[in-house]
C-alpha cells in the first residue's frame, strides 16, 4: 500500500501541484494562526509536504514520525531541494509503540493517519499528550456514503490478501478522545471525502 514508487509518485505531483487538496487545507489553517517559531510533530507525514510548506513560513523546526521507511529517500530529496534538511528530524517507528521516544511539540498533526489505525484510543491519547497548543486531525467524513466506500475497499484488500484496512472512527469519538486531555475542539473543515479537526489546549 506505501511503496517507494507510490512516494516517488506523490513527490512529483508536490513538485508539479503543491501539497494535495487537504494537506493545503491544513497548511492554510495553521497559517492563519500563525506558526511562526513554534514546533510540529507530524505522524504519519509521509513525504514531509505539510512540513516544509509550514517551514517556509516561520516554523521553527519539525519532527516527522512515519511507521514505514518507504517515504524516506523521496522526503530526503524534497528537504534538500527546499535547503530545510536541517530543520526536520525524521523517526521511521510505530509511534504508538514509541511514543516515550519523542518529543513534545507545539502543534500535532496527523493527516489520513486516524483511519489507519485500529486504537484509535492509544493513537489519539498519544497524540494528544504530545501537543502542548494544537491537534490536528483529518480523517473521513462520517456520512452513510463514505461507511460504503471504506466498506468496498476494505473488501477489495481483503480479496487481494492485503492486510491493510481502513477505519471509519466516529467523530464523536475523535472529539472525546482529544477533549479528555485538554483539547477543546475549535474549528472544524470539510472537503468532500475528508474532514479537518484542530483542537487546541484549553487555557
Amino acid at each position: 500500500m506505501f511503496s517507494e514508487r507510490g512516494a516517488r509518485a506523490q513527490a512529483r505531483d508536490y513538485r508539479r501541484n503543491g501539497p494535495d487538496a487537504t494537506s493545503r487545507q491544513i497548511v492554510d489553517l495553521l497559517k492563519e494562526r500563525g506558526v511562526e517559531g513554534l514546533t510540529l510533530l507530524e505522524v504519519g507525514g509521509g513525504i514531509g509536504a505539510i512540513q516544509i510548506e509550514l517551514l517556509k513560513v516561520g516554523l521553527a523546526r519539525a519532527v516527522s514520525v512515519e511507521l514505514t521507511p518507504s517515504y524516506e529517500e523521496s522526503a530526503a530529496e524534497l528537504l534538500r531541494e527546499a535547503g530545510l534538511q536541517d530543520r526536520v528530524e525524521r523517526k521511521v517507528m510505530d509511534f504508538v509503540e514509541a511514543a516515550a521516544e519523542v518529543e513534545a511539540a507545539d502543534i500535532v498533526v496527523m493527516n489520513r493517519v486516524v483511519c489507519c489505525y485500529p486504537d484509535l484510543q492509544r493513537l489519539e491519547s498519544l497524540a494528544a499528550g504530545h501537543a502542548r497548543q494544537l491537534l490536528v486531525m483529518s480523517f473521513p467524513k462520517e456520512r452513510w456514503w463514505t461507511k460504503v466506500m471504506v466498506w468496498m475497499a476494505n473488501v477489495g484488500m481483503a480479496m487481494t490478501r492485503r492486510e491493510f484496512r481502513i477505519f471509519l472512527h466516529p467523530v464523536a469519538q475523535i472529539s472525546a478522545i482529544g477533549e479528555s486531555h485538554g483539547l477543546k475542539r475549535s474549528v472544524t473543515r470539510a472537503g468532500v471525502f475528508w474532514e479537518i479537526s484542530m483542537m487546541r489546549r484549553a487555557a
